[in-house]
């Protein structure tokens, strides 16, 4: 298509004017010839303009009319434009259809809102898990028609990192967990999932493990009370004391073993620490100490920096048993003369009480699944050192009780430091002793 420019047009229009001013000069014609041919170039510009407007008003998906020069290139480019402009618009709708589409045929609930939290469309599970209808509720306010406090709560504080969990508002017997997010001009999406089965599975698993690990403890402990007998009174037969101390090793082990899974269970069943009471950290930093000197073959070099000025708030016997934990683990894990720091201090925003060793460390890979259940770096050292498998898992738990979190950096070859992270607000100032 051929480009014209105002000028092109410009010189078109004055042209012929042009030569008619000069025909009646030169004939002595007066100014009527040039005033008729001024008037036949204002009706051709209008008729184009009705031209336009009439094409406009039909709908530009006609075709557009034909004419001259720079009003031939404006017709044909609106056409272009309106052209693509419909291609785009019917990509754009095939694309929202079919996401309703797949949004319709999922099992979650999914919730699309506008910016002020009203119901733009929801799919078919949404009235099973929310009790949401799109022909009714189109246009309502969501925290209108879900008015649990905790959801309100949740969708007004618009943090929505973690997903909330929730009974249905419609079948208490169902846990959904509902997670939600921006799109667009500050749009939210919600999806609720069902959970239930995940939450009975879970549920299972503890009652399966709490009460498995509570009916081993008594025979566990007359089968360790006989051994340790029959360890005692031996000497006579080497080869019978030598089975008879394996099998109490593996029962202490066993024992061990149960006792932790109790108390994992325990620290599951009750989500937030109780009883908390102002602990000074010096004290309890000596008593691990001692603990650390016993469960360590050979000689471990011990240092305490405490600052005696912060004590933490939280329960006591959790806290001792998720410090110590941490401790007996770097004297498992070293060596000789190797050096191990309990450190307590804090900043502006947390305080910190860190194991830091000078032992093996341990591999960037492994240290995401270190809190897990029973994983192990390398099985046959940990099994030759006595552990459960559940120390940290239990760390974990005592310190998401305390809002707090563990944050390990370890260097291969050259010591790891295990840190408990907590708020500055579990920091309590008291007078140093």
């Amino acid at each position: 298509m051929r480009y014209y420019s105002w000028k092109t047009e410009l010189l078109r229009i004055s042209l012929p004017l042009t030569l008619v001013a000069g025909a009646c000069a030169i004939f002595d014609l007066g100014i009527w010839p040039l005033f008729a041919a001024s008037l036949l170039a204002c009706a051709w510009l209008l008729r184009n303009l009705q031209h336009l407007s009439d094409w406009l008003y039909s709908g530009v998906d006609n075709e557009p009319p034909e004419a001259l020069g720079m009003w031939g290139q404006v017709f044909d480019v609106i056409y272009d434009m309106q052209r693509d402009t419909t291609q785009n618009t019917k990509k754009l709708q095939a694309m929202i259809d079919y996401l309703h589409s797949s949004f319709a045929s999922m099992s979650d609930a999914v919730v699309m809102l506008d910016p002020l939290g009203n119901i733009e469309w929801c799919n078919a599970s949404a009235h099973d898990l929310l009790g949401l209808r799109e022909s009714d509720d189109t246009g309502r306010q969501l925290i209108n028609l879900i008015r649990s406090p905790a959801f309100v709560r949740y969708f007004d504080a618009e943090h929505y990192q973690a997903p909330l969990e929730m009974p249905s508002p419609v079948n208490s017997g169902l846990s959904l967990s509902i997670s939600v997010s921006f799109f667009g001009q500050r749009n939210r999406l919600l999806f609720a999932r069902d959970v239930t089965r995940t939450h009975r599975l879970e549920k299972m698993r503890k009652d399966f493990v709490a009460n498995v690990s509570h009916e081993l403890r008594t025979p566990l402990t007359v089968i360790n009370g006989y051994l340790e007998t029959f360890s005692e009174h031996g000497g006579e037969n080497p080869r019978w004391d030598r089975a008879v101390s394996q099998m109490l090793q593996q029962s202490r082990r066993m024992h061990m073993l149960i006792q932790d899974l109790m108390l994992l269970s325990r620290l599951e069943a009750v989500p937030k620490a109780s009883e908390d009471t102002v602990i000074r950290l010096r004290p309890l930093m000596e008593m691990i100490r001692e603990e650390c000197g016993s469960a360590a073959k050979g000689t471990r070099h011990i240092v305490i920096e405490c600052d005696d000025k912060i004590a933490v708030s939280g329960n006591a016997n959790e806290l001792r048993s998720a410090f110590s934990n941490l401790a007996i683990n770097a004297a498992r894990y070293t060596a000789d003369d190797d050096t191990i720091t309990l450190r307590w201090y804090h900043d502006d925003v947390h305080a910190y009480f860190e194991v830091e060793d000078t032992g093996i460390g341990i591999e960037p890979q492994y240290i995401p699944r270190l809190t897990e259940r029973f994983y192990r770096v390398d099985q046959s050292r940990s099994l030759d050192t006595g552990g459960t498998g559940l120390g940290l898992a239990i760390v974990k738990h005592v310190l998401i009780r305390h809002r707090a979190e563990l944050r390990i950096r370890s260097v291969p070859n050259k010591g790891s430091v295990f840190a408990c992270v907590f708020p500055r607000s579990a920091a309590v100032v008291v007078t140093p002793a």
